[in-house]
Formats: C-alpha cells, structure tokens, sequence
C-alpha cells in the first residue's frame, strides 16, 4: 500500500517530484493494482467461499459482495453484459464516471495530468450532501488501462501517497483527502461478443 512506503507523515507535508518520477511511481504502484483486480475476479468467478468476501444482494447476472478489514471497505460487484464487447464497455469506463456512481453529489470531477496514453491523473471531490464514505472528501487517483495477453482489460485505479498527492495538487478549502486502494474493472471476453465484467473498490477513512 502506498502509505507503508515511508513512516507516517504530518497531513500537509508534500513531495514534488517530476513527471518522470510520478510516471515511473504509478507503473509500480498500479501493477500491483492489477493483480489484485485479476485476484478478485479469480475469487468471484471460482466461488471461493473462505475469502472473506459476504454477498449482499444476487439477482440475475448480476453480484454485490463487500469485505471489511479494519478500517477499509471492499466492494466487489460482478456483472454479465450481453451483446457489449470488452471494448465498448472499456470505452465509457473510467474512474470519473465510477465516481458518479459512488455517490451522485460529486461536486468536481476533471483530469489533472496526463502521463501516457493509457496512464492519468484525476482528482475527484464530493460535496457535504453525500454519503458518509465520500463526504466531503476529495481524491487524487491514478488511472491505467491495461490489456492483458489473454485479451483481459483491466482499469486500475487507487489514489496516490498523500505527500505526492499534495505536492501535485494541493489540498483545497475543508475537504478531507480521501483514499481510495486498488480498485477498477476487470472485463472478460465471453462468446457472442459479450462479456463479465467485475468492479472492485476499496475506500480507507482518513481525517487529513
């Protein structure tokens, strides 16, 4: 996880480091992302019933499954889309119009940076009329998009280390940074053009 890079900082300590560094920082940081992605599609599609995960709602072909650890909150949901291809989802997937879905009182959502092609910079805020996981936070996440040898596409997403966060984009008004871990898509290719789509994410409450 990105804060067990370094010791415990004060919240409004920063980094800036380059664009090269950040682009090189996010490759690391988001390989790890897709595998837990991949890991957490693996779990739901095998059925592994030790892994912690409890389903909430199972109608149709669609899935809602959470998992808590302490402070973070998991939620996996897994869904069968039929006649939409990996590359139509893909291409109205990302963490902007994930984020509306969170909680509809998102207040800002825009690109910050873009290091690649497939690799961004985003920040998100949501306003005091939302949920208690997304009041009044704000989230500064990377976004990749991979696809993987068997044709699996994967959107990671997660936010970055506080310090680098602040030094790209430094905390605005009362918000609280939030801190989103290792979530997106992982989308897989079933026949007659459809295709299982698994949506994973993971908050962390943090008062800073």
């Amino acid at each position: 996880m990105p804060d067990n890079m370094s010791s415990p900082a004060p919240c409004n300590s920063s980094w800036s480091i380059s664009e090269d560094s950040l682009r090189r920082y996010v490759h690391y940081a988001s390989e790890n992302c897709i595998q837990e992605l991949l890991s957490a599609s693996d779990s739901c599609r095998n059925g592994n019933g030790n892994d912690g995960w409890k389903i909430l709602s199972l109608d149709g072909d669609m899935e809602i499954s959470k998992r808590r650890s302490g402070s973070f909150h998991i939620f996996r949901s897994r869904w069968l889309l039929r006649s939409v291809s990996p590359k139509q989802f893909i291409s109205v997937a990302n963490a902007i119009d994930a984020a509306k879905q969170w909680d509809h009182d998102l207040v800002e959502a825009r690109y910050i940076k873009d290091l690649e092609e497939n690799l961004s910079i985003i920040r998100l805020r949501f306003g005091d009329a939302s949920r208690p996981l997304f009041k009044n936070r704000e989230f500064i996440v990377y976004e990749r998009r991979e696809t993987m040898d068997d044709g699996t596409l994967v959107v990671a997403v997660a936010s970055l280390p506080k310090e680098i966060a602040a030094g790209l984009y430094p905390k605005q008004n009362k918000a609280i940074r939030g801190l989103l871990l290792q979530s997106g898509w992982v989308v897989e290719k079933l026949e007659d053009d459809s295709c299982m789509v698994t949506y994973v994410v993971q908050v962390l409450f943090i008062n800073c």
